[in-house]
């Protein structure tokens, strides 16, 4: 079985490093038989046979899609259509890896649980499917790897305590990895509503975050151990010159510092948030109480006198205005960065910890225009160059199929690796606008609030919520916007209706159909 053919329309498994992919059957007779191997699973596009001397008819094989059972829940389309094929590969992404633990990937020598992909892609993996089972289950296996310092796993469960033999680590406690434990339970309660998670999993997320604050000390600062950084981000030039050395490589860009030390933030913040929830006020006050000290360790250690960030990259604007690690003062100017860093580049720079927040960070300052261009975006790195390459599910690497038609390094290039399509979630909540306000989650109390762009003609989102079916669609004709939502009963909703000039008119509804229209030029 192999995932992609090369430009010669080969058939390629080099990137499969060890893994044979292969299975080999004995015919007991002359007779029909039928196959199905029940021990094993492939991750694949194509499949080859050898030995066989019969005719082959394609109605003779058939391949079976093997995933955890989870119901399917909510589904993007647009105007675009290459957009709507990178909504098609987040979802088979899924399928393809979400199957008892979410592996990195389903074809070469690995297959693991890695815990930084399921963290980023938690939020869309609760867009597109009722995941909250899943990662209940997975939880459990995360904490029972956990070490008795707190300290979390690269995997879960856990087959690489040494480091794989990098010598990079022991195999623990990586930022933007580790913090699966506090930041997924909340992802699962904010999309579901149930605190049964947050309960179940408090003693392990406690126990990571009392790590990160011992760690840091008296300096606030998380500096300490490995950590993979902005893993794979984008390497100046590797767009022009092939044989050059791929700085992006395991975050070479982002200072990692900063990026543990707003992921310290962002995970305390939650843990402030979790705590109150779960009526352990104590806790509740201690992390409170952190937060303005660590806020105020970053400023000092990352940002200069005159309001620079220590490393000018789209990874470190977005990360630091997402997560609201940032002082008041410097939001502003840090978005202004961002913004214009994107204006020079003119397209992504972020690897597998700031991709996840790009878009978000961008609409949030203002900036959506931005982010569309992003999305639209068909040269690498983007998201739809892949589209255009031919993938139906998510690169690991943006230039897994480089423009000339060769592959990225054979030892690191999976063509089913889930975490870029973390943008799935920015396409429900932004382009489509659904919202659940977070004092009240599981989308009790529901937020409509759209994003527009005259790139597409319309856009529209479904989401099966446990109260029922949230739906907003818009469609834009001669300046004209048309918003028709859907709110299910036992909920109300805050319906922003995009106006001109960037604006928005509020309306308070319950239960029930909307119609909408405005100028909106």
């Amino acid at each position: 079985m192999a995932e992609v053919l090369d430009k010669e329309g080969n058939f390629y498994i080099a990137n499969l490093r060890p893994a044979k992919q292969k299975l080999e059957y004995t015919f007991k007779s002359n007779e029909t038989e039928s196959y199905t191997p029940h021990f094993t699973f492939m991750g694949f596009r194509y499949i080859k046979i050898e030995g066989y001397g019969g005719e082959f008819k394609l109605e003779d094989f058939t391949a079976e899609v093997i995933h955890s059972d989870m119901e399917f829940t909510g589904d993007f389309e647009c105007s675009d259509p290459l957009v709507n094929r990178l909504q098609q590969n987040i979802q088979w992404g899924l399928r393809g890896n979400f199957l008892d633990v979410p592996t990195d990937c389903p074809q070469r020598d690995e297959r693991l649980g890695w815990t930084g992909d399921a963290q980023v892609f938690a939020p869309t993996a609760c867009f597109n499917v009722n995941a909250a089972p899943f990662f209940l289950k997975w939880m459990k296996d995360l904490e029972a790897d956990q070490r008795e310092d707190g300290s979390v796993p690269w995997v879960a469960p856990n087959i690489i305590e040494d480091g794989g033999g990098t010598g990079w680590s022991d195999g623990f406690g990586a930022t933007g990895w580790a913090d699966a434990a506090i930041i997924i339970p909340w992802t699962v309660y904010q999309s579901f509503g149930d605190k049964r998670i947050l309960e179940n999993q408090y003693r392990s997320m406690k126990a990571w975050e009392e790590y990160m604050i011992k760690e840091a000390g008296e300096t606030y600062l998380f500096n300490t151990g490995f950590h993979f950084g902005d893993w794979l981000s984008f390497a100046e030039y590797s767009s022009y010159i092939y044989n050059a050395p791929d700085y992006g490589f395991a975050g070479a860009h982002t200072e990692k510092d900063l990026l543990a030390t707003a992921y310290f933030f962002y995970s305390t913040k939650l843990m402030h948030q979790i705590a109150l929830v779960l009526g352990r006020t104590k806790d509740a006050e201690k992390y409170k109480t952190l937060l303005p000290q660590i806020k105020e360790a970053f400023k000092n250690e990352f940002i200069t006198p005159n309001g620079r960030l220590l490393s000018n990259t789209q990874a470190a604007f977005a990360v630091s205005l997402a997560f609201g690690v940032l002082p008041e003062e410097y939001v502003a100017s840090t978005a202004k960065q961002l913004a214009e860093n994107v204006e020079y580049f003119q397209h992504l720079t972020t690897g597998f910890l700031g991709t996840p927040v790009l878009c978000h960070a961008l609409s949030e300052s203002g900036r959506s225009d931005l982010a569309y261009k992003l999305l639209f975006n068909k040269k690498y790195p983007s998201w739809l160059y892949a589209v255009t390459m031919g993938a139906t599910t998510i690169w690991e690497r943006w230039d897994g199929i480089k423009p000339d038609g060769t592959f990225q390094d054979v030892g690191m290039n999976s063509f089913n690796h889930y975490a870029y399509g973390a943008i799935g979630n920015w396409l429900y909540q932004k382009v489509a606008g659904i919202q659940s306000r977070a004092t009240n989650p599981g989308y009790k109390e529901i937020i409509i609030k759209p994003e527009i762009s005259d790139k597409l003609t319309f856009a529209k989102a479904t989401l099966n919520s446990l109260y029922g079916t949230i739906e907003s669609a818009w469609k834009l004709e001669n300046n004209t916007l048309k918003l028709k939502v859907i709110i299910p009963p036992n909920t109300t909703a805050k319906i922003y209706i995009p106006q001109k000039d960037n604006s928005y008119q509020m309306e308070e509804v319950g239960s029930g159909t909307y119609e909408f229209e405005s100028k909106i030029k």
